[in-house]
């Protein structure tokens, strides 16, 4: 199990400004979390929901980047290609047995999820926004402090 202190959890800071978007990345941080803290026996079940989310995650934003032509889409979907290829072979390795093998993997995703957020997720929100509205989406942050 993973310390406490650095279990992914869903903070205002991932808030894209693309509703359907922020949804989708909200139950992904959440189930990434979850996954920190179970016991080696949950994992199996747990693993096997994180497939069937990012497989219709990965669905949506990969349609969304199709249908608005969006730029850097091939980047992105490849991207998203090498995610699900990972977890497809560590499930095969829980399978087996190799619970460590499912750890890593959920803590390497913990980690790689704010930067992805951050830079290939936020240019699509904001090429989504763009074409719908005109310009960048507007977030406002519960948690920001002004000086």
């Amino acid at each position: 199990m993973t310390d406490s202190a650095s279990t992914l959890r869903w903070s205002d800071s991932f808030v894209l400004g693309h509703a359907p978007m922020d949804d989708l990345h909200e139950e992904f941080v959440d189930l990434i979390g979850h996954m920190q803290s179970a016991e080696p026996e949950q994992l199996d079940e747990l693993l096997e929901l994180l497939a069937t989310h990012l497989h219709r995650h990965f669905d949506i934003e990969n349609t969304w980047m199709i249908e608005t032509d969006f730029p850097p889409r091939d980047c992105h979907i490849d991207e998203h290609a090498a995610v699900l290829k990972s977890v497809d072979q560590v499930r095969e390795q829980l399978r087996g047995g190799n619970v460590e093998i499912c750890r890593r993997l959920v803590d390497e995703l913990a980690n790689w999820f704010p930067s992805h957020a951050d830079h290939l997720d936020s240019a699509l929100a904001h090429w989504m926004s763009k074409i719908r509205f005109g310009g960048k989406p507007v977030v406002l942050r519960r948690s920001l402090t002004l000086d």
